[in-house]
């Protein structure tokens, strides 16, 4: 502040000299030099209380803006008629101690020397310049010349740790190239990329393009990928709620950026209107979908959100994350197991639910085959249950989350939630309810899943163990995941199965080489991939539809309607009736029993299957 102080009282002095200067043509009045010196110290005053007062000592000049000119320019206008007024008191025989034009001219003089001085302190500081030595950082590398790489040039310049200094950007629209941005150059194509790491030294590239499908990030990636910079990007769409960019934003490359698709749109106003001011109830609200689901529909202010789960630590988790973050919204967290009816329709009676989210299921396809009738009471028993208890108390809309394992079902997990399906589409017929189920395949990074153990495996040094060369799946990330089905509860009229567009399915193996090589390292020489079979229950790929199921389109191009074959209510009924009634199953008879109720539903390690009556 001090030297401010100093050199504002340098320049309004040279503007007030300057300004008589060319009032005269260089050629100053003896007289009117002299009421200059009688007058300089006081107007400098003025001068200097009218920018403390417009707090032009107060702001941090190194973001000046616009609005930060329009205070200099009101504060020298307010010093100038200060000045004016005071030097009516020096007024000798009618006559002002300086002509009235040279206070016009200092006026603008003063704009232009106090604005300059504090706009090249901004570029001063901006650039890195400290006291004769250049800014030292990581040189950085913008990928995206767009409204995002703008964003990241942006944040990264305004940051004053020295850690990146933005050299220019790469982009394949031709009318950009040879182009400035924030004073950065369009340096050239992506293909340009592995020359221009090698001229500026680039240590580090920033991918900004979050709209882009996953086909152009994977390419980009393996343009950069041999240069040996840190590759960094920007995150997608859906992950960027508030709209703001910042650095901390900013990370490094995953594979859900490789695999990703167009973003999901997603209808808000439709969305607002079946969950705001609603109470909503979310099974398995600890687990990956379903606190995903917690996360995404408390952005639309429902009344209340039940967070129901069996493990008291996720539940503990989600609650005091949402706690935090929407410290305005009611929580209830429930700790209930959902193969109790009686918990759970008391849950209901003192809550109330308008809108259930059924996610809560055990879904880990090797565990379920040897415990076959956990896998039973939980994801069918438990389905009816919180099914019955939502028709019994008028709860609006009921939403199963399934799985693409429920078609043509191999494994005890996929054919439980079959059954689910079925108790939902069944229960849609009697019911005011309105009934539905949403089907759909792996979800990058859930627990359990193939990608956070890929990491771990990567991290100890691998091998990298995968099942089968030609074992395929399909992916979705969970926020898209959960943001369309929440879409389909909107459209739900009764009896729905919604089918999401998986995309392409990908082979396991590609992924796995792809999260070696964004690792560092090259599949079989570093980081090694060993085969293992396929595990009991496990299909070579995975089916969103069965071959006797039909698809209708709906309004949202991401998800479809499957028309399954209709449902056996004596078979389902009967397959409910000794579930419930039975204490526990061994595994052929959990089979046998799903065989009733499913004629498809077959295991090669038996040639006999045991009856169960």
């Amino acid at each position: 502040m001090f030297i401010f102080i100093v050199v504002d009282a340098v320049l309004v002095n040279m503007a007030l000299l300057l300004a008589l200067w060319l009032r005269f043509d260089g050629n100053i009045p003896a007289q009117y030099y002299a009421s200059y010196r009688s007058t300089a110290l006081l107007f400098t005053l003025v001068w200097l209380i009218s920018f403390y007062a417009f707090g032009l000592y107060a702001r941090m000049w190194q973001y000046a803006s616009v609005n930060d000119l329009l205070s200099i320019v009101g504060a020298v206008t307010a010093g100038v008629f200060v000045n004016i007024s005071l030097a009516y008191f020096y007024m000798e025989g009618g006559k002002f101690p300086l002509p009235r034009t040279v206070f016009i001219i200092a006026w603008l003089l003063n704009v232009v020397l106090i604005g300059g001085f504090r706009f090249s302190w901004r570029l001063f500081l901006k650039r890195g310049i400290h006291f004769g030595r250049l800014r030292a950082g990581r040189p950085v590398l913008i990928v995206g010349a767009g409204e995002a790489g703008a964003a990241v040039a942006r944040e990264l310049n305004n940051q004053n740790n020295h850690h990146h200094v933005p050299v220019g950007f790469v982009d394949d629209d031709p009318a950009k190239q040879k182009m400035q941005l924030f004073g950065l150059p369009v340096l050239g194509t992506r293909e340009d990329i592995p020359r221009l790491v090698d001229r500026y030294a680039i240590e580090e590239i920033i991918i900004a393009m979050p709209s882009v499908p996953g086909r152009v990030i994977r390419e980009i990636v393996e343009i950069c990928r041999p240069t040996g910079a840190k590759l960094r990007i920007l995150p997608g769409i859906y992950e960027l709620i508030d709209g703001k960019v910042t650095v901390s934003q900013i990370r490094n490359v995953e594979v859900e950026d490789l695999l990703g698709r167009e973003p999901v749109k997603v209808n808000l106003e439709e969305i607002a209107g079946y969950l705001e001011d609603r109470i909503v109830l979310v099974t398995g609200a600890g687990g990956s979908i379903g606190s995903e689901l917690c996360r995404q529909i408390a952005q639309f202010n429902p009344r209340k959100l039940i967070l129901l789960g069996h493990g008291e630590n996720s539940i503990f988790e989600i609650h005091r994350e949402l706690s935090q973050g929407y410290p305005e919204l009611e929580l209830a967290p429930a700790i209930v197991d959902v193969r109790d009816a009686a918990s759970v329709n008391r849950l209901f009676v003192v809550h109330r639910p308008h809108v259930v989210f059924h996610a809560a299921a055990h879904k880990h396809v090797p565990l379920m085959e040897e415990n076959a009738f956990e896998a039973l009471k939980n994801n069918v028993w438990g389905t009816f249950n919180v099914a019955r208890a939502a028709h019994d108390y008028n709860v609006r809309t009921f939403v199963l989350i399934s799985t693409d394992k429920a078609v043509n079902p191999v494994s005890i997990m996929g054919a439980t939630k079959r059954v689910a399906e079925m108790v939902v589409q069944e229960m849609a017929l009697k019911s005011k309810t309105c009934f539905a189920a949403v089907r759909f395949g792996n979800v990058l990074g859930s627990r359990g899943s193939v990608v956070p153990i890929f990491k771990k495996q990567i991290a100890s040094g691998g091998p990298v163990t995968v099942t089968h060369p030609e074992m395929t799946r399909y992916f979705m990330t969970i926020p898209e995941a959960v943001q369309l089905i929440i879409q389909a509860g909107a459209m739900a009229r009764g009896g729905e199965i919604f089918v999401l567009d998986m995309g392409e399915p990908v082979k396991i193996v590609e992924l796995a080489e792809t999260m070696i090589r964004l690792s560092g390292f090259e599949p079989g020489e570093d980081i090694e991939i060993v085969f293992t079979g396929v595990r009991p229950g496990e299909k070579l790929s995975e089916e969103l539809l069965t071959s006797a199921e039909k698809v209708n389109s709906t309004r949202h191009e991401r998800i479809f309607i499957a028309r399954p074959e209709p449902v056996d209510s004596a078979k389902l009924n009967h397959f409910l009736s000794v579930l419930g009634n039975a204490g526990w199953l061994s595994e052929e008879e959990a089979v046998a029993l799903l065989q009733g109720l499913i004629p498809n539903f077959r295991k090669e390690k038996w040639n006999k299957v045991a009856q169960v009556g």
